[in-house]
């Protein structure tokens, strides 16, 4: 398999961002976040892109847009990593995590109905790793119970699902431009809406309440400070405008990974459903081998980057800042303890994703024969020293 050629960034970016360098200093921001945001609502089909400093960012001005404050309660997945959920706090709201559904990934909402008080007014899917709930489903329960649906589909852009894109379901679709996203600009994000109040709060709430929206003044409410600067705005365009190629990118190079991986006993590539097209964000396998989250800690060591392993992704409701129900989420924690999410970017070469193949299925082998705890060897020169981290370790999230 020969994956496709995608145009460098660096090459196209030397002309605009010379363009961008020559207006700076310009306390307006310039044009370049505007023209980003225009052709970022053409690409998704939506009236209004917000462009903004962060994923994180995008979820805060999304939920103030909503009305979302103190002592409302959102729904929430506890399969997230917490800056899904820091916004939610910063507004004053409070999270009541839902379980998840280990057969689909999707949201569990017979435990999301279980859990809606009269104090509950929005629902936040995440489209984690990419992939995207029943957007049926997730429509007709909010509308069933009154709330409002905000996306975060910080690693979904090029998702779709039943003729919908991510972030376009409900009132507001929050994206991350992190490194490693697909459509990346460094650092960065944007929400998009159908909504013109929405985008209108959004954009006022990113800049100090200025310019404010229709019949109000500006200054007249505390918001933040959440712009997206010019040579970043840059960036993120000219990704934009290669983003098909970056999403066919993706999905070639999963499919590669997985396809080194098909007969490797104890993995099985975990495929999306037959109406979902997944932009491929990370190849997830399941895995069914003895102490299948060791074994995620362990290719991490060996050079193998995976959500669990290298980030210690673990449900947001086991969180110590988060540990307030006796009951945790346990669909998502079989989902993060069973399920190799292997962490791409468009960097990785053949002879990388081959690298990886190689040591997967070598270590898989040694961890079924040793019992979930192989003998140790010396690392390849490919790969990290083997460093088996302490359960005290402090565990780290995720960026977005």
């Amino acid at each position: 398999m020969t994956l496709p050629q995608v145009a460098d960034c660096a090459q196209l970016l030397t002309e605009q961002f010379a363009a961008v360098l020559g207006q700076m200093p310009d306390p307006s921001g310039g044009p370049a976040a505007g023209q980003l945001e225009h052709e970022l609502a053409e690409a998704f089909g939506v009236s209004h892109a917000v462009a903004v400093s962060s994923g994180t960012a995008a979820l805060h001005a999304a939920l103030s847009a909503c009305g979302i404050g103190s002592g409302d309660h959102v729904l929430v997945p506890a399969l997230t990593v917490v800056m899904t959920v820091a916004p939610l706090v910063a507004v004053g709201a409070t999270p009541v995590f839902v379980d998840s559904d280990p057969a689909t990934l999707d949201l569990d909402y017979d435990d999301a109905a279980r859990k809606v008080t009269a104090r509950t007014r929005a629902i936040i899917p995440v489209h984690l790793w990419g992939r995207m709930g029943d957007p049926a489903a997730l429509t007709a329960f909010a509308a069933e119970h009154g709330l409002a649906v905000i996306e975060d589909a910080a690693q979904a852009a090029g998702t779709e699902r039943d003729g919908y894109r991510a972030g376009t379901v409900g009132e507001a679709g929050c994206f991350s431009m992190k490194d490693g996203k697909i459509l990346w600009s460094g650092e960065g994000g944007f929400l998009l809406t159908a909504r013109r109040d929405v985008a209108e709060h959004a954009a006022a709430f990113r800049s100090h309440w200025q310019p404010a929206p229709p019949v109000q003044t500006a200054h007249s409410r505390l918001s933040t400070n959440a712009r997206l600067a010019a040579p970043l705005a840059m960036i993120a365009l000219t990704n934009l405008r290669r983003l098909p190629a970056l999403v066919g990118l993706r999905r070639a190079q999963m499919r590669h990974l997985l396809h080194a991986l098909k007969h490797v006993p104890g993995l099985a590539a975990i495929a999306p459903t037959t109406r979902e097209e997944w932009n491929g964000f990370a190849a997830l396998l399941h895995i069914d081998l003895p102490n299948p989250r060791g074994f995620a800690d362990h290719l991490a060591q060996r050079g193998v980057p995976n959500s669990t392993g290298s980030f210690g992704l673990v449900p947001c409701d086991r969180r110590p800042m988060f540990t307030l129900s006796d009951r945790p989420c346990r669909g998502a924690a079989e989902i993060l303890d069973r399920t190799l999410a292997i962490v791409l970017t468009e960097r990785d070469t053949e002879a990388a994703l081959d690298r990886y193949a190689t040591i997967i299925a070598r270590e898989a082998a040694a961890w079924t024969v040793c019992g979930g705890i192989p003998a140790p060897h010396p690392p390849t020169s490919s790969e990290r020293p083997c460093r088996r981290r302490p359960a005290s370790t402090s565990e780290r999230s995720l960026p977005t």
